[in-house]
């Protein structure tokens, strides 16, 4: 053999254990986690027997509890619906989107507000790349399925499919077909909404089970109006109602939501990714309190007391976190984000602000986690609809809040008032320290202070013309 043929044979047997070894290595590399998010409805903290229901059933997400990590102190970044969804969509706090409540600022009676309000935006802007968007952009399909409320249609902002996804933030029609909504065709007369959606979103997991996926289950239950299966009912007239929960038609509705948890984890399983899926549940606020009690929390939907924002948080991810673990750490939804790029391996957009961290570290047990305060802006009034707020006329009016370690300190903007919580210690916030602590409210509201400058956050000063004391 010459010595040409044979620097040949060297060089072609090099190329072709070069590429023999780029194909192993490529096999084994791990395939990046399918990421599912589910986002119930005005589901409030206590509404699930994991946290505790004796009249709720949920065997499906108990399962899921006992299967993950049960984190005691999760917050929605809003005590309603679309500025929450906004939170969590773009990992920011409302200041930074502008969103803030459903449609207007005005709420209410123009005559009880001392403020003209901060105007509301109700579309997630364009340039304010989401989750989606993120995840797309390195290797994930993405499917929205259910509310969406932050615009006319999720796919553009970052989803390839948009099942059932609009500006609505309730079912236009009912939860039985015909829906009449958009991004939905009808099915059959009498097919229940929490049915559909779940079956669609299954399908979308099937046509995309051999690539990453991040599904957005964006429930529309347990919103109003309170329409369960009949079939469902009787049983929980059977049933011994307790102080704070005592609604069959909205226990029936709880119960369908659970079937439909279950049958997306039986999917996920049937398709070989049980193993292979992180999966969230947690809901956008607290519960309706003319509906459900969140008692030992005080208030409910639409107050930034706890009942209001304090949500049901479960994180299971086979491998990656403990069964049955427990997290008394308090986070909130705008760490979704970084925590999903995270897992994913996949890179932050790019000049992206993120006021959220990884969850990662508490997940896993590796790693350090810093101790952070966490915010809440409403520059606007929410009308009446709970008995346990400041006053009656409104859930809440315009201020912020603060949480930091054991302390929680609201401030409003209309009088100035303060009032500070130990969570430890009270958590029904029925106790204010604020005068017996003046050094901790300074501590707190000077953070709180210097975080609405950072963040840009409109307080309202302009007083209303047609206030009226009396």
């Amino acid at each position: 053999m010459t010595t040409l043929n044979r620097h040949r044979l060297l060089s072609g047997t090099l190329v072709m254990l070069v590429g023999l070894s780029a194909w192993d290595n490529a096999a084994a590399a791990p395939r990046k986690p399918n990421i599912v998010l589910i986002v119930a409805d005005d589901l409030g903290w206590t509404d699930l027997g994991f946290q505790g229901s004796k009249f709720y059933e949920t065997p499906n997400l108990d399962r899921l509890a006992g299967g993950g990590m049960v984190f005691t102190d999760a917050y929605t970044p809003a005590a309603n619906c679309a500025p929450t969804r906004a939170c969590y969509m773009s990992g920011q706090y409302g200041p930074r989107h502008g969103i803030y409540t459903v449609g207007t600022s005005v709420r209410g009676n123009p005559r009880q507000r001392k403020l003209i309000p901060t105007p509301n935006r109700t579309t997630l802007p364009d340039e304010n790349v989401t989750l989606a968007e993120a995840l797309r952009t390195n290797g994930y399909a993405t499917c929205h399925a259910g509310k969406w409320h932050l615009g006319g249609d999720a796919r553009t902002q970052g989803f390839d499919v948009n099942i059932a996804g609009s500006h609505w933030g309730h079912p236009k029609r009912g939860y039985f077909s015909p829906y009449g909504m958009a991004h939905l065709d009808d099915g059959p007369k009498g097919e229940y909404l929490a049915d559909r959606i779940t079956t669609e979103a299954l399908d979308f997991i099937e046509d995309h089970k051999d690539e990453p996926f991040f599904l957005h289950m964006a429930h529309y239950s347990v919103h109003t109006p309170i329409q369960p299966k009949p079939e469902k009912v009787p049983h929980y007239r059977q049933k011994k109602p307790t102080d704070r929960h005592n609604d069959p038609k909205y226990a029936a509705m709880i119960e369908s939501l659970d079937e439909n948890v279950g049958r997306l984890m039986d999917g996920l399983a049937d398709a070989g990714l049980d193993e292979h899926t992180l999966v969230v549940f947690t809901t956008d606020n607290g519960g309706v309190y003319k509906i459900t009690r969140q008692w030992p929390l005080r208030a409910g939907k639409g107050a930034y007391y706890e009942g209001g924002i304090r949500a049901p948080f479960v994180v299971r991810w086979p491998g990656k976190v403990a069964p049955g673990s427990r997290c008394a750490t308090p986070v909130i939804g705008v760490d979704f984000y970084p925590t999903f790029l995270e897992a994913a391996a996949a890179t932050p957009p790019e000049g992206k602000q993120l006021d959220g961290l990884s969850l990662i570290p508490l997940l896993t047990g590796q790693g350090s986690f810093p101790e952070r305060p966490l915010f809440w802006h409403f520059p606007i009034y929410l009308q009446a609809g709970n008995s346990e707020t400041r006053d009656p006329l409104f859930r809440t009016r315009p201020g912020s809040v603060i949480r930091l370690g054991d302390w929680k300190l609201h401030e409003y903007f209309e009088d100035g008032g303060l009032e500070l919580y130990n969570l430890k210690d009270d958590i029904g916030e029925k106790h204010n320290l604020a005068a017996q602590m003046p050094e901790k409210v300074r501590e707190l509201h000077a953070k709180l202070q210097a975080w609405r400058e950072a963040t840009g956050a409109p307080v309202p000063t302009e007083p209303n013309p047609a206030y009226r004391t009396r």
